[in-house]
This record gives structure tokens, C-alpha cells and sequence, in this order.
């Protein structure tokens, strides 16, 4: 049960809701060659290596933005991929490893329940797949998934594996197939995600050296399917518990319906377990002999994954964004996404720093997933756009926590998020004056500087786009009322670095004649911090607004 029915069947991606891209022939040529040569990749490393480089649900999605992609443009498809084309070995299976169908959502799972009975469900558990053959009782050979057709001898591995046992107390001969993974304390899924667990049981079972006794302990075995064994599912599992595999009674439920597959599914995502699983699995009780299955999904199993932890999303643009204190931020605008029930159009890269990075691009296809359940965030490029569209970030060393006092070119970004301040919550708290009132009043002219909505009446505020007579009249009211602020909440509005811890006795002249030594005295403040005080009052720009709010009569300065 692993990354198999990705390369063999797979549900249309629901994550993008982007259509066909605008592209040129060629251009649609490049990005095609370049997924598919990604995905070519990720499954030689997987199959043949036993590394996963990327996610099962970033794989999915990339396949599913494959397809979509040549659906788009039929003339730059080219041939059908083989994706398990490096996933065989020497071994063959005795019994074909199926793969199972992800089912896309719950009314597909209700769709599927309503044709079959005498259901069951389990965990879907995030490992490797393993063939067990036992002659007589005995280990013979322990057989990799490979394409489900043959895979790699596993055999001497397994000996060094307590949790398969060498011998059954049933001296027949017996198949059995299963789910190496790596052994976790009361792990929850839907908070911790696999966390690479089966990574880890891969590369330990593709070493060419003995598993280390401690490293082959953690190691697991969940058997989901007896092939040879009994028709029924019932005995099956009181054939595998008594064989000493109790697990696979333990986490198999019968099912009366699909209320009680979702109640299963919601338990086992939330609920502590014993290793990392990525949904469920419905089986039938019944299905046809062994001798007939097939490398390919079959109709009696599906699988119902979890809500995805990240989406692929592809970049639209690259803009940077400009604090009130100088910091540049790079913005990612998407193509949107869903993702549990957000959806998700842009997500902040933090630093100038990491964009310089990851280099990330317009085109590129990013990992994003959602901080605390609520704020998108970027977790790593899945793969760059051969198109390299060249980006000219702002130049750091032009902005700085006293740059930008007024909207000279260049410095209306942090022109604007000082003035959003100013009027904030932290600020002077002037109700609706926003980021987009403030950009009407710049784009009609009305603000020279930082307070140049000292001079505005109702009149004159009419001249903005968007402000008639009567919003016009409160808001002059508004900014008349702000003049009563106190002291230092003005401070604060005009970008006092920090909390100083003010007192409603202090001015702006005592304030600016505290050395750096005055200002360490103050509790919480720092060598830093009282560099950037003294740097603040001394600031010609700042040195400018405190004589025009002398003059303005607001108190303090």
C-alpha cells in the first residue's frame, strides 16, 4: 500500500482550481518535459532506490497537474509514462500486489460502499509493502513491491527484523502481505503527519548492511492480506492473530455502512496509534482466488486518504512588500488552491533573504501547507519552471526603519504601511481610515507627508476617490478627535522603536535628551534598542513632524 496507484490510476487533483495555462506551443513543450522528467525522477528514486523525495500527496497532485497539463495541450503530451518502469526485481510474487484505487472524496466512497457487502476497514498504514513466503512454516523470502509483478529480495533484511517472525506455528505453506513501518509512541496523524517514517524503513531495507538491533526493533509489521489463506475475511483474521500477527485483528472492522467507515476514518486520524497511517482501507470480505489477481488497482479494496497536509500550488507572481520599518517581505501570489477548508491565493516568504534563497520564480511549483491549521505557509519548492522570468527585488539598503517619510518614487509602500499604523490599532485607532482610504487621499494629492491629514476638512477630503459628503464630514470629525490623543500613543503612531515604557508625564524634550546610557536605565531596553531611540528623536524627518504637530497644538511635542 504505498505509492502505487499514483503511477497506475489516480483521481483528477481537486487541490488546483486553476484551468488550462495560457501558453505558447513551445512554452507548454518546456513545462511538460520538465514535470514529466521530475516525476521520472521521484519514481526511480522510490521504486529502485527506496527513497521518497516528496510526499505521496505532492506526488498525487503533481500527477494529476501532469495529466491536466496534457489534457491542455494534446500536441506537447507525448508517450504515455511507465512510472514503475525501474520498480521491478529479480524476485517475482507468488501472488501479484494489487495497489489499491484513492477514492477522491466521500460521496466516492458512498458510491463505492453502495454496490458491495460484508465490508471492512483499516488503517492505511504509511510504509514499505513487503510479499512474506513461508514453505513448511519457514521464511523463505521476503520480496519488495517492486511493480507488483516482482521486486527486490528483502529476504536477509527480514532475518534481522523481530517483527517477522522466522517460523509460523502453522507448518504450510502461507503468503502473506504487509506493511514494514517504522514503530511510533501515541502518534496522532492529524497533528504530527507521517514525520518521514516510512523513509526511514526504506532506506534501512534497501541498505546493503544488516539493520542496527535498535533501528530493525522499530521496525513493524502490519499484515493486510493473507492471499492463500481463508475466503472470508473473519477467518483470515483469526488465522493471522493466531499466527501470532494480532495487529491485523486489532485494526480491521467490519462496517454497516458508510457512517461507520467515517467515524473509523475520524478516530484513527485523531487518535493515537502505533505507526503512521494516511487513511483508510475498505475491503471486501470476499474476493476472487489469488491466481487471478493483477499488478493494478482492484474493485474489492479501495483507499480513502486523509484530508491532504499540503497542496501543490503553482506561483502567478513574485511581489515584494515594504514595511513601515523598512522590512522587505516577498509575496507569493497563486494560482488558487484548496486546502482543508481555506482557499489559499498568496503565502508570505518572511525574508528577502529566503526568496534569495529558494529563488523561487513566477511558474514554479510550490509545497504549501497550513501553519496551526489557519495561516498558509511555504514549505519547499517541488520544482522550477524552466521559464526563468527575471525579478528585480527592492534594494535593502534603501530602507530602514527612518527611510520613507513621505511618498517620494520608490518609498510608497512603506510611505503607505506608516501611515496604516498611524491610524491602526497600535496608532491613533481612527476609525475607517484604512490602507485604501489612505491610497485615495495619496492618488488625489492630499498628502505631502507623513501628517499632511493635519490640513484636511470635509471639503477638501471630497476630492478623494470614493469619499462623499457624508463620509467626508465623519471622517474630518475622526481626524480632529485624533488630535486629543495622548503623548505618547502619538509616539507610538509616528514609530517609536519598541515599548519604551513611557509615562503620561513625559514630552518630547525630555525624551530627546536621554543619552543612550538614559535610555538603558529604562527596563527592556537594551544597547540596541536605545541606539535606535536616539537614532528615532535625532532623525531629521521625525525632527520635521514633531515641529508641525507643535504647531498643530497636539500636546507633548
Amino acid at each position: 500500500m504505498q505509492r502505487l496507484i499514483a503511477s497506475l490510476l489516480f483521481v483528477v487533483s481537486p487541490f488546483s482550481l486553476a484551468g488550462c495555462p495560457p501558453w505558447s506551443a513551445s512554452q507548454a513543450q518546456s513545462e511538460i518535459t520538465e514535470l514529466r522528467g521530475q516525476l521520472a525522477s521521484w519514481d526511480d528514486a522510490y521504486h529502485r532506490r527506496g527513497i521518497a523525495p516528496i510526499d505521496d500527496e505532492l506526488y498525487d497532485q503533481a500527477r494529476a497537474r501532469l495529466s491536466q497539463w496534457q489534457q491542455c495541450f494534446p500536441a506537447q503530451a507525448g508517450a504515455p509514462q511507465q512510472p514503475l518502469a525501474t520498480a521491478g526485481g529479480p524476485l517475482p510474487h507468488p501472488i501479484a500486489q494489487t495497489g489499491l484505487t484513492k477514492l477522491a472524496d466521500a460521496a466516492a466512497v458512498r458510491e463505492w460502499m453502495a454496490t458491495r457487502e460484508n465490508l471492512w476497514i483499516q488503517p492505511k498504514v504509511d510504509g514499505v509493502a513487503v510479499t512474506l513466503v513461508y514453505r513448511n512454516g519457514q521464511l523463505q523470502q521476503a520480496i519488495s513491491r517492486g511493480d507488483g509483478r516482482s521486486g527486490q529480495d528483502w529476504t536477509a533484511q527480514a532475518h534481522h527484523l523481530p517483527a517477522i517472525p522466522p517460523r509460523l506455528t502453522q507448518h504450510t505453506d502461507v503468503i502473506l502481505q504487509g506493511e514494514l513501518y517504522w514503530r511510533e509512541h501515541a502518534h496522532v496523524q492529524a497533528s504530527a503527519g507521517s514525520a518521514g517514517a516510512r523513509s526511514r524503513v526504506a532506506g534501512i531495507m534497501h541498505s546493503h548492511q544488516p539493520a542496527a538491533a535498535a533501528s530493525a526493533a522499530r521496525i513493524g509489521l502490519f499484515i493486510w492480506d493473507w492471499p492463500n489463506g481463508p475466503a472470508s475475511m473473519a477467518e483470515r483474521l483469526a488465522g493471522l492473530e493466531a499466527m501470532g500477527f494480532a495487529d491485523s485483528r486489532r485494526f480491521s472492522q467490519p462496517l454497516a455502512n458508510f457512517e461507520e467507515a467515517q467515524q473509523w476514518r475520524q478516530r484513527w486520524y485523531h487518535q493515537p496509534l502505533p505507526f503512521a497511517s494516511d487513511g483508510v482501507v475498505l475491503r471486501q470480505s470476499r474476493r476472487p482466488p489469488a491466481r487471478r489477481w493483477q499488478a493494478a488497482p482492484p474493485h474489492w479494496a479501495v483507499a480513502w486518504k486523509y484530508p491532504p497536509r499540503s497542496a501543490l500550488a503553482q506561483v502567478r507572481t513574485v511581489e515584494f512588500r515594504i514595511g513601515r520599518r523598512g522590512r522587505i517581505t516577498p509575496l507569493l501570489q497563486l494560482e488558487p488552491v484548496q486546502l482543508d477548508d481555506r482557499r489559499i491565493t498568496r503565502v508570505s516568504l518572511g525574508s528577502l533573504r529566503r526568496w534569495q534563497a529558494l529563488d523561487i520564480r513566477p511558474g514554479d511549483q510550490v509545497a504549501i501547507a497550513l501553519a496551526g491549521l489557519s495561516i498558509p505557509r511555504l514549505d519547499s519548492v517541488v520544482w522550477r519552471s524552466p521559464q526563468r522570468t527575471p525579478l528585480q527585488p527592492p534594494d535593502p539598503t534603501h530602507y530602514h526603519a527612518l527611510s520613507c517619510w513621505r511618498a517620494t518614487p520608490g518609498c510608497e509602500q512603506q510611505f503607505l504601511a506608516r501611515l496604516s499604523w498611524l491610524s491602526g490599532d497600535h496608532g491613533l485607532a481612527i476609525p475607517g481610515l484604512g490602507q485604501g482610504t489612505w491610497s485615495a487621499l495619496l492618488d488625489a494629492g492630499l498628502l505631502p507627508d507623513l501628517l499632511g491629514w493635519l490640513d484636511l476638512d470635509a471639503v477638501t477630503l471630497q476630492q478623494a476617490a470614493g469619499i462623499g459628503p457624508t463620509r467626508a464630514t465623519t471622517l474630518a470629525r475622526h481626524l480632529m478627535a485624533a488630535r486629543q490623543r495622548p503623548f505618547v500613543v502619538w509616539l507610538t503612531a509616528l514609530g517609536l522603536p519598541g515599548d519604551a515604557a513611557l509615562s503620561e508625564d513625559d514630552n518630547w524634550q525630555q525624551l530627546a535628551a536621554r543619552s543612550s546610557a538614559d535610555w538603558q536605565a529604562v527596563p527592556g531596553v537594551g544597547p540596541a534598542r536605545a541606539q535606535q531611540l536616539r537614532q528615532f528623536f535625532q532623525a531629521a524627518e521625525v525632527l520635521a513632524l514633531r515641529e508641525r504637530l507643535q504647531q498643530a497644538g497636539i500636546r507633548g511635542f
